[in-house]
């Protein structure tokens, strides 16, 4: 088991490994943990922080051409 000390320590370290962009997005999670609609402000985060691994799914080479694609009726 951890001490406070132990966890404080280790989201430190975590913390101190990522990119600046990151960092935001975790300073903006632990903000929304403060507010009163902290439900809201959780799925907020969430999604936020899901934004890069999704970038990756959707700007791929294959997509691209169907991004070109004009639709017509």
């Amino acid at each position: 088991m951890y001490t406070e000390d132990r966890l404080k320590q280790k989201l430190w370290e975590k913390i101190s490994r990522m990119s600046p962009e990151h960092i935001l997005l975790v300073t903006d999670f632990i903000d929304s943990l403060d507010q009163p609609n902290s439900d809201q402000m959780f799925t907020l985060a969430a999604a936020k922080l899901s934004e890069p691994a999704l970038q990756k799914v959707w700007d791929n080479p294959d997509d691209a051409e169907y991004d070109q694609l004009e639709v017509t009726h």
